[in-house]
């Protein structure tokens, strides 16, 4: 299991890899999206935005992602929601492993709207 440290630096990757993307790739990331990546091993939620071609992690949350149902409904539900395991989030990053794989075997589940996903297939 990766830690929580980990999967942070993960994600920094991941910003720093899209902002390297070619054209098309940084176009669907420019979308300006809450965004919220749920790891179910570690039950925590790292929160932040999609925008400028990254991703942005604005909070570190215990548990679930934030939406309606939660004591911290103060919280806004994210427009895109990534689950996943840390080593699966992990791996990822590292092109390890297949994101449409993943996807497909409900190792990582991606909930956001049709228009969304849509933009969104372009990273994948």
């Amino acid at each position: 299991m990766a830690t929580t440290q980990e999967c942070r630096a993960a994600l920094d990757r991941l910003s720093e890899q899209l902002a390297a993307a070619p054209a098309e790739v940084r176009s669907a990331a420019a979308l300006d999206r809450s965004v919220s990546c749920r790891l179910k091993d570690l039950d925590v939620t790292f929160a932040g935005r999609l925008r400028s071609g990254g991703i942005e992690v604005t909070d570190t949350l215990a548990g679930p992602h934030p939406g309606p149902g939660r004591s911290d409904t103060h919280r806004q539900k994210a427009a895109i929601r990534l689950t996943m395991t840390s080593d699966d989030l992990v791996a990822l990053v590292a092109g390890e492993l297949n994101f449409a794989h993943a996807w497909a075997t409900r190792r990582l589940t991606l909930d956001a709207s049709l228009r969304d996903l849509l933009t969104l297939r372009k990273l994948l």
